[in-house]
């Protein structure tokens, strides 16, 4: 009986934006990976978890999530961390791609230095170095947003 109590009170968190917001302290408390660009690690329709650690908590090896300009949210992994007057900027790149995410960085006095950490929505949870994911799942997600979009 615990159990089942147990189970229904994950799934009315999960299934609640709000609730996860608060204990998360995360924006987007969930994300869908949309691409390849994590790939092998992680795969388009995923579903990973996210949470906001202090700034000094986010570390090179760790993926973030993080929104572009136009804000789309973007899921890379940390190369490089800069601390610039105090502030925390974070060098990202696509496990399957060739480069940084240079075009989504920002640019302090000519230079550009990294996602600075007011533009990072959460860091994905991981276990032991293992993302926490539910594969598939995200399909639903991308299969709505691709038919709101062709309404538009």
């Amino acid at each position: 009986m615990i159990e089942v109590a147990f189970s229904i009170l994950i799934i009315i968190v999960i299934l609640n934006p709000t609730i996860l917001s608060s204990l998360t302290g995360s924006q987007a408390p969930m994300a869908v990976v949309k691409g390849e660009s994590m790939l092998p690690v992680l795969r388009e329709g995923d579903i990973v978890f996210t949470y906001k650690p202090d700034p000094s908590e986010i570390r090179v090896g760790d993926v973030i999530v993080y929104k572009a300009y136009s804000n789309k949210l973007i899921i890379h992994r940390v190369v490089d961390v800069k601390i610039v007057n105090d502030k925390y900027y974070y060098v990202t790149k696509g496990d399957n791609n060739s480069g940084p995410d240079v075009i989504y960085f920002d640019v302090v006095n000519n230079r550009p230095l990294g996602i600075s950490y007011d533009r990072v929505v959460g860091k994905v949870l991981s276990i032991n170095d293992v993302i926490v994911k539910i594969p598939y799942l995200g399909y639903i997600s991308l299969w709505f947003q691709e038919i709101r979009s062709s309404l538009v």
